[in-house]
């Protein structure tokens, strides 16, 4: 692993549509890409025994997921020749429809990016120490299981 800090992947809330507007447009400039993959996860309705679901309020271990991020990171930098790697995921409410996981990868070439944003994505479900808690009305609540 190397001597780079990991980098802070988390926010408070959704994941705002200014957040994800700026980090595009920051590659505006970037001539030596040729393809983006974004992969946006969204806050489901699902319905549960008869109950929508509202929200999710994710919590994590912010110390051990941003050392587990790192890791995949450098693992996926290694593997595929991106060019950059973007990572935002909620901490907190973030309320049916609202954006909870953005995932920005560029690359030269589209299937390098296509690949490393599946990976990554992939990666954060199993890897990381991030729970959701899926809220219906009245105060009930139920912990979300990761399928995919």
């Amino acid at each position: 692993m190397s001597d780079k800090k990991p980098k802070n992947i988390f926010v408070e809330g959704p994941v705002s549509p200014v957040k994800i507007g700026e980090d595009i447009a920051h590659h505006q400039k970037k001539s030596n890409i040729g393809a983006h993959s974004i992969f946006m996860g969204q806050v489901r309705a699902d319905s549960v025994d008869g109950e929508a679901v509202l929200a999710i309020e994710y919590t994590a271990h912010q110390e051990m997921a941003l050392l587990a991020m790192h890791e995949i990171r450098e693992a996926i930098f290694a593997k595929y020749p991106l060019t950059c790697l973007h990572i935002t995921h909620s901490l907190g409410l973030v309320k049916a429809g609202e954006i909870c996981l953005f995932v920005f990868a560029s690359a030269v070439h589209r299937k390098e990016a296509i690949d490393a944003c599946e990976e990554v994505v992939e990666r954060i479900k199993k890897e990381l120490p991030i729970w959701g808690k899926e809220l219906f009305n009245d105060d009930q609540y139920q912990w979300k299981e990761n399928k995919g």
